[in-house]
């Protein structure tokens, strides 16, 4: 009986905890990073820093002056010297280290370690960045953030940067407009591309822009943030009609800028300019997003009449896509298929389109069109990703990197009640005042009024 009362409350304490610890690891991750993960972690970091560095092969003979110093002071056997580490940074995904790289070495040698790195210290994955000539950072990842994204409280936000997603070294995808200013985003059904056009019109509406949409699926995608948008096209022939005031628009600004440009004596040099962000404040034009959903509808046809409105559609895209930056008139082109078989310029547009997302796509010719010309060793990433994970993407930039980012889930009446709180900051602009969607008044509900019967007196 006593070994019993012993067993209980020795095992129940420990049972308990072991369960707790697996629970959290499961439904919380971040809070077993938090009071598991991290010591584990550390403790196998410092105690093994070394032998692991020696068994990746990143370590280098010591110079002369130590292997003197060491015969000179005791009898320890002479090891090879790893990187110079630095102090370890705990974050609330993981650690950061910087490391300093011996004579001789280079961060692709450490980049190419970063596997076996991860296995020796017991993380979900190691991640090299280059911080200056001869010093690289270790940026260990405790969990697996895609499966739940949090984004973190404090981004790196402000005008025209929206934090749309979360990459998988656990540091926020923004958005830059001004840094891409146009970008293709396709993905197959389910796959997470209206989220993510869900959080680029949300985090643009409090912002003072215009909101341009071009939605050949009747308006489902786009309709229900009509009180935020200044133009709708709901039908390629709609979009027939808008496309050419968005590119007249873009000649006035174009006007605009020449006119600032005629220098005379009295302008400074640091006032001429050759974009609208040179312009003085008061002077500057409102920036435009025009975000074309189901871009494919606008390329097909049906008849000979069709394909020659089509030529015209897709040509002022062109040229939207390779004047619209200086005029400040951005790009944000989507869809489920995008490939050369859709006819005459397509691929002239991509190349226009500097950012890539693709999200899970159907064929591999899809994956090719966004990421092949860029990254090509991403082209197999978007095609593995499971159905169960929407909102994971594969983003690629024209540097030749690549990562993969998944959008958190946002409702479309949330996304809605964003745009209906924002509408008052729809900017003026006369050239889509044809264009402004309808916008149907909500009902005001009357408060009900009780009448109780009055009685006479006798």
């Amino acid at each position: 009986m006593t070994d019993i009362a012993t067993f209980l409350e020795v095992g129940g304490p420990v049972a308990a905890l072991s369960g707790g610890a697996a629970y959290a690891r499961a439904r919380h991750p971040a809070v077993y990073w938090s009071a598991v993960g991290l010591p584990v972690s550390t403790a196998r970091l410092l105690g093994s820093y070394a032998s692991v560095m020696e068994a990746c092969g990143l370590t280098v003979a010591p110079s002369r002056l130590r292997v003197l110093a060491v015969k000179a002071t005791t009898n320890r056997e002479i090891r090879p010297v790893p990187p110079r580490r630095g102090l370890i940074r705990p974050t609330a995904t993981g650690l950061r280290i910087r490391l300093r790289l011996a004579p001789g070495q280079e961060p692709a040698d450490v980049a190419a370690s970063a596997e076996r790195l991860r296995h020796a210290w017991g993380v979900h994955a190691v991640y090299v960045t280059t911080v200056k000539p001869g010093v690289v950072e270790l940026r260990l990842v405790g969990y697996d953030v895609l499966r739940r994204v949090r984004m973190p409280r404090k981004v790196d936000s402000g005008h025209l940067r929206i934090p749309v997603a979360l990459r998988e070294d656990a540091i926020p995808f923004v958005r830059d407009y001004r840094t891409i200013p146009h970008q293709l985003t396709l993905g197959a059904t389910l796959s997470g591309k209206s989220m993510y056009l869900r959080h680029l019109i949300t985090g643009l509406a409090p912002q003072p822009v215009a909101l341009v949409g071009i939605d050949c699926k009747r308006g489902v995608e786009l309709a229900p943030f009509a009180p935020r948008l200044s133009a709708l096209a709901t039908d390629p022939e709609q979009a027939a009609e808008l496309l050419p005031a968005l590119v007249q628009e873009m000649e006035d600004r174009y006007d605009l800028i020449k006119a600032r440009q005629g220098i005379a004596p009295g302008i400074p040099d640091e006032e001429i300019t050759s974009d609208i962000w040179g312009l003085p404040e008061h002077e500057r034009p409102t920036p435009i997003m025009l975000f074309v959903d189901e871009v494919a509808e606008l390329f097909l046809v049906a008849t000979k009449k069709d394909e020659e409105r089509r030529d015209e559609m897709v040509t002022q895209l062109i040229r939207l896509a390779q004047l619209g930056r200086a005029a400040g008139i951005y790009l944000e082109v989507c869809g489920q298929r995008f490939g050369a078989e859709l006819g005459k310029g397509a691929t002239m547009l991509r190349a226009q389109l500097t950012g890539r997302v693709c999200h899970r796509v159907n064929d591999e010719a899809s994956a090719k069109m966004a990421l092949g010309d860029i990254a090509p060793e991403a082209v197999m990433a978007p095609c593995a990703i499971a159905p169960e994970r929407p909102g994971l993407a594969v983003a690629g930039d024209t540097s030749g990197g690549w990562s993969r980012i998944r959008t958190p889930y946002l409702s479309l009446g949330d996304a809605a009640d964003i745009c209906q709180d924002t509408a008052h900051l729809v900017p003026d602009l006369s050239a889509l005042k044809p264009f402004r969607p309808h916008v149907p008044v909500r009902p005001v509900e009357a408060p009900t009024v009780v009448i109780r019967p009055y009685q006479m007196p006798d």
